[in-house]
């Protein structure tokens, strides 16, 4: 199954999780909780408060050397939209790509996704634990601070 078969199926476009592509081509769903929803609400209103040269949003599809990965919140320059659009997954990875954890996350799945978006080429990957608490990375590790973003907040409150 592709991207596209799933983006176009009726059955599973009604259903209550996020649905990723694992690297054997097998839907994996992850349910939503409202605190979740929240925080990557939150964490996307900020950042285009705080970069408005570009846009972010939410549910972005990023094809990874593991299958299509759906990343929670992820801001894109200007330059990037120009030159990939709306194009469904994207092939690059925004500058900055954000996991919001959820019960269900292991660490060692987060730091899978966080070194796929880097290989991708990501500037920063962001993960927000479930207390709305930010972990900042640059691809040559852990920042006391975003690059991009620096007065974004260390603790996402809901």
């Amino acid at each position: 199954m592709d991207w596209s078969s799933i983006i176009a199926d009726p059955v599973l476009s009604e259903l209550p999780f996020k649905i990723e592509l694992n690297e054997w081509g097998k839907i994996e769903m992850s349910p939503a909780s409202n605190a979740h929803g929240m925080l990557q609400t939150a964490i996307a209103f900020l950042l285009q408060e705080q970069l408005p040269s570009g846009r972010a949003f939410v549910e972005c599809s990023i094809q990874t050397a593991k299958n299509v990965k759906v990343a929670d919140v992820v801001w894109c320059s200007t330059e990037f939209l120009n030159q990939h659009g709306k194009s469904t997954p994207y092939h690059e990875a925004p500058e900055i790509v954000v996991e919001v954890a959820s019960p269900g996350n292991r660490v060692a799945e987060l730091v899978e996704k966080r070194t796929l978006y880097f290989e991708k080429g990501a500037k920063e990957v962001w993960i927000c634990e479930e207390t709305g608490t930010m972990l900042f990375y640059r691809v040559d590790g852990k920042l006391a601070e975003s690059v991009f973003c620096p007065d974004f907040p260390r603790n996402v409150e809901v």
